[in-house]
């Protein structure tokens, strides 16, 4: 199997676990009294990147010889969202859920950086094509992201102030 099937494999199957850690989170923070901000949004991110992994397996050739060294900052970029979603613990959602009265998590990668997830995010939208030397990829996925994670940290700002 190539290394390319392999990597976008990998980040399939990782969201997929995401996405069900996620609803998990989200169905008991909704039944604490949680409230969802940025609802009609949501679905941009989902498009965005599942056309990122499609556009991965469309316009690389799978034969193209992966990058060591950026299949290793791939690697420890996982490890970072590990950390994030730790750190998070039951508060960690793909979506903007708002748990009036909770103070905002400042452990782990919170206590330096307001979004660490979304740092992890920019990169790995980045990295994983130049992987491969698909730096078109790279530049219009990272840039599709910017203009949605530019919107979506203005609702989840406006959303957790008191």
């Amino acid at each position: 199997m190539s290394t390319l099937y392999t990597l976008v494999g990998f980040i399939a199957v990782l969201r997929l676990g995401e996405l069900a850690w996620s609803a998990r989170n989200t169905r008991r923070l909704k039944g604490r009294g949680a409230v969802e901000a940025g609802a009609r949004h949501y679905p941009l991110f989902v498009i965005l990147h599942g056309g990122w992994l499609l556009a991965l397996l469309a316009f690389i050739d799978s034969t193209t010889p992966a990058n060591p060294w950026l299949v290793g900052l791939y690697g420890l970029l996982q490890l970072a969202r590990l950390w994030v979603i730790a750190s998070l613990g039951e508060r960690w959602t793909t979506r903007i859920i708002v748990l009036r009265g909770e103070p905002l998590v400042r452990r782990g990668p919170y206590r330096w950086v307001t979004h660490p997830n979304y740092l992890v995010v920019i990169a790995e939208i980045a990295v994983a094509p130049l992987v491969f030397g698909a730096w078109e990829l790279a530049v219009v996925f990272s840039a599709l992201n910017a203009a949605l994670l530019t919107h979506r940290i203005r609702v989840e700002s406006a959303a957790f102030e008191p």
